[in-house]
């Protein structure tokens, strides 16, 4: 069993950028009033510290950004041509099929505002496609 090529330095630089593009998205200006009133969270008002959220935030970055540079590269070996395309693709196909998916039935069945998933379901979106240029143009060595 052969373990792909994976740059941690792209890695630790794209968990931090799902850091900074949550904090664009949902800042108030942005889209963070609208989810906000959607998700029937009072910012005036957080029922809790955003402590571990944010903790857990940083984990599950790390986890989304290591699977996308090793299946890009995993991808990038099987296809070949520019790595920089590799996660691209690769982020789009699994935002597609697993992240947009799983939200959309889940919200689904929760009864949830189709407005509310759209706009958690585009900041994944933005997430991983960030995540993606950052591990495109820092490919590992050797490739």
């Amino acid at each position: 069993m052969t373990v792909p090529e994976i740059n941690y330095w792209a890695v630790l630089v794209a968990t931090a950028s799902s850091m900074v593009v949550g904090a664009v998205w949902y800042a108030r200006g942005v889209m963070g009033e609208r989810w906000a009133r959607l998700a029937g969270v009072d910012l005036e008002h957080p029922s809790r510290s955003p402590l571990w959220p944010m903790i857990t935030t940083v984990l599950v970055g790390f986890v989304t950004a290591w699977v996308l540079a090793g299946a890009a590269t995993i991808a990038w070996h099987f296809y070949e041509g520019s790595y920089f395309w590799a996660p691209l693709v690769t982020a789009v196909t699994l935002w597609a099929g697993f992240t947009a998916a799983r939200f959309i039935t889940h919200d689904a069945f929760e009864g949830r505002s189709t407005r509310l998933t759209t706009v958690n379901i585009g900041h994944e979106l933005v997430t991983v496609l960030v995540m993606a240029v950052i591990i495109g143009v820092w490919p590992p060595a050797g490739l």
